[in-house]
């Protein structure tokens, strides 16, 4: 368990508030932009930050995301520059847990214990890696819990209860519930069966409950935060970058004003017991 994520949700349970991790990727759209952002993240309200490393073939993102991959990779921005931008933040911010998220071609050209030594050596608090599935990432899994990292793993909609029960024996740092079915940046989100799933999955584990994909704006965010442990935020924040692009500058402020909103609107929720 690392013991930022561990830290940080103790704090906000104590104080009756539930985590905001929004979602960026790394060098998007320049490298340049990546450490003010982060920055700028949590100045904003941002408990834990999720990076994305930017890969050619990213399976389980829509085409927002997809799309500040390919503007990332414009750039060279590989895993390597990933953990220096980490190292980076970690030199003015010891506190804030990241967690990378990612696939998993680029870690098994590292190896996995390169990788796993060099990612808690650059301060990254956990990994949620797309395409690992539990049964087959023992290896990674081992290599990340000897260094102390997070290993995040999804739930969606259709997952059955035998394999939620499965999943919750090997994940750690908190729970990742994906609330629609389909890609990163889908339109509809129902939250009653969000609601029910998250109870499903409460039953299996006492891990934080996080839920992602559909939430759009801070009215959304505030209504997962009455359900859930920690609402997740990447396409409507990657798309506001998206539309800043032409002026890198003022994407630190602006996307900060964003997540100021959700932050806001999510303190008017006050604590739910599971």
């Amino acid at each position: 368990m690392s013991r930022r994520i561990q830290s940080r949700f103790h704090l906000l349970r104590q104080q009756g508030r539930k985590a905001l991790i929004p979602f960026v990727t790394a060098g998007d759209p320049n490298p340049e932009v990546t450490l003010p952002l982060m920055q700028a993240l949590v100045a904003a309200g941002a408990d834990i930050i999720e990076l994305g490393v930017p890969f050619s073939d990213p399976m389980a993102d829509g085409p927002i995301i997809q799309r500040a991959s390919e503007r990332a990779l414009q750039h060279r921005v590989n895993l390597r520059l990933v953990l220096d931008m980490v190292r980076e933040f970690r030199r003015t911010d010891d506190s804030t847990p990241v967690v990378l998220m990612g696939y998993l071609n680029p870690i098994e050209i590292m190896g996995h214990e390169t990788f796993a030594n060099q990612a808690a050596a650059a301060g990254v608090d956990g990994i949620l890696v797309v395409d690992s599935p539990p049964e087959e990432g023992t290896k990674l899994l081992e290599a990340l819990n000897r260094y102390g990292i997070a290993h995040i793993f999804l739930i969606a909609p259709t997952t059955s209860d035998e394999r939620i029960a499965w999943i919750c024996t090997k994940a750690s740092g908190f729970v990742y519930y994906v609330s629609i079915k389909g890609v990163t940046g889908a339109t509809h989100l129902d939250l009653g069966p969000v609601a029910e799933k998250l109870a499903t999955i409460r039953g299996f584990t006492d891990l934080p409950l996080g839920v992602g994909f559909g939430i759009k704006d801070a009215a959304t965010a505030a209504a997962v935060a009455a359900i859930a442990d920690a609402v997740i935020v990447g396409s409507a924040i990657v798309k506001r970058i998206e539309d800043l692009a032409t002026s890198p500058a003022e994407i630190p402020t602006r996307i900060g004003d964003f997540v100021t909103e959700l932050r806001q609107a999510m303190d008017t929720t006050t604590l739910v017991d599971p």
